[in-house]
């Protein structure tokens, strides 16, 4: 569930000088002609958005990948054997919770990818990748099939083509990768969200003196694939004082890189897998996420929801701003 809280602000201005205005309109057009002219495309940017984009729809063609379901294991198997192939070490945290509808027992399992284990100072980046069970905001199909495309599948698909890189990146931190179970496998709005989150985080804290590692950073990737992709600085993310410099950090990375869909403002305040990952797990993480999915906020949780509504250069930009601020991570 991504819930969002919305605050209201104002902006007044003086007048001024029409030829005081006019100079100023020509010192800030001269001052960014340089970042406009340059224009990012799949083909300029080292990270390779196609082929992510290619994983997204490996992902969508399993179909739903609810908590549980058949084509969960089918996701499981899939980022298993892509990830041991590229050298990493993969584990399921396997748990059971009573979810689903009706309080039944249900087998849930994050999946956890490991780089360089040995490294006692690590960074986390993450995502869900679960599917919702239905997509209940569809105006015409509520009950229909629900693919999750950017909404559990585009941050997935990125890890996968970042993984390509990860044997060969250097970072100064190990890095896990981890993807989170049930953070919406939701039927009954009682029920709890962000189930995988809070079970990763209550492990790490409670294993707090026995843990060889400690996270530095922790990074969630959700809703990363829009076509029409903005990324504002999430409003959580940036009010925790422990939290704002790895903010500052990577708006910063994406300002070097000229990927202007990182947006330096603050937005919305989102309820997301950060929030168990901070809260529970005490790990300084941001949630990078664009909330605004299609015209009116309209593809999220329906059946629009779909690769055709995603773009390989939103992923290339997001991916690639990851990649490089790995590499200069503080």
């Amino acid at each position: 569930m991504k819930t969002q809280t919305h605050r209201a602000g104002s902006v007044s201005a003086r007048r001024a000088p029409r030829a005081t205005l006019l100079l100023a309109f020509t010192i800030f057009a001269v001052a960014i002609l340089p970042a406009q002219a340059e224009e990012l495309t799949l083909e300029k940017i080292p990270f390779n958005g196609a082929r992510a984009y290619e994983y997204l729809n490996q992902l969508c063609d399993i179909g739903p990948r609810v908590t549980a379901s058949r084509g969960m294991k089918r996701q499981q198997e899939l980022l298993r054997k892509h990830f041991e192939q590229l050298g990493a070490k993969v584990t399921l945290q396997e748990f059971i919770e009573r979810q689903g509808g009706a309080g039944k027992r249900t087998n849930m399992a994050n999946l956890i990818v490991e780089w360089h284990p040995e490294a006692k100072e690590r960074i986390l980046l993450c995502a869900h990748y679960d599917t919702r069970p239905f997509p209940d905001r569809d105006p015409v199909n509520p009950q229909g099939t629900f693919i999750g495309a950017n909404d559990g599948g585009s941050g997935v698909a990125l890890l996968m083509e970042l993984g390509n890189e990860m044997p060969n990146l250097k970072c100064k931190y190990g890095v896990d990768f981890v993807f989170f179970d049930a953070e919406e496998f939701v039927y009954d709005e009682r029920e709890k969200y962000f189930v995988g989150s809070e079970k990763f985080a209550r492990q790490y804290a409670l294993q707090k003196k026995t843990r060889k590692f400690d996270y530095r950073w922790g990074v969630l990737l959700d809703m990363v694939g829009d076509a029409d992709l903005q990324l504002p600085q999430e409003r959580n993310s940036i009010s925790w004082s422990e939290v704002r410099p790895l903010v500052a950090e990577i708006w910063g990375t994406a300002k070097r890189l000229g990927v202007t869909e990182f947006v330096p403002q603050v937005g919305i305040e989102i309820r997301d897998d950060h929030l168990e990952l901070f809260n529970t797990g005490k790990i300084p993480t941001c949630d990078i996420i664009d909330f605004d999915y299609g015209p009116g906020h309209g593809y999220w949780h329906t059946e629009q929801d779909i690769p055709a509504n995603c773009s390989a250069l939103s992923l290339a930009k997001v991916g690639w701003v990851i990649s490089e601020w790995l590499k200069t991570a503080k």
